[in-house]
């Protein structure tokens, strides 16, 4: 935990890279709520999209952070702010008009089940 998915319309460049997700990854750090290895995040290019009635100059990068359920609305609302920022320092003045949106979702930590698989290890 966490999950970060980054939704991006084919328009916006640099979004879809490692050192993009590595950028957010220490946004997510900073806030001092995660371990550095339970952080996992992966960028998914949008080919086909409307922004309002038109796609001629339009376009948009959504972060979606789901986290286990049990934080505090202010630290939601930082993590939140934390990855737009970090969406504005990776999307500079190269992404005109590209509309930038950050959301935390909380995941039932009761319905949650994690496990790492360690090469070797036999499975049940």
């Amino acid at each position: 935990m966490p999950h970060l998915t980054i939704e991006y319309t084919d328009n916006v460049q640099g979004i879809g890279t490692v050192s993009a997700l590595r950028t957010l990854n220490e946004a997510l750090m900073a806030s001092g709520q995660f371990r550095e290895a339970d952080i996992k995040s992966r960028a998914v290019p949008i080919g086909t999209f409307a922004v309002g009635t038109q796609t001629a100059g339009r376009g948009f990068v959504h972060a979606r952070l789901a986290i286990l359920d049990g934080r505090a609305p202010e630290i939601k609302k930082a993590l939140s702010e934390a990855l737009l920022e970090a969406l504005r320092c990776i999307c500079r003045s190269d992404c005109p008009g590209i509309q930038l949106c950050a959301e935390v979702s909380d995941i039932d930590r009761a319905s949650y089940s994690k496990t790492i698989h360690e090469p070797g290890t036999p499975s049940t």
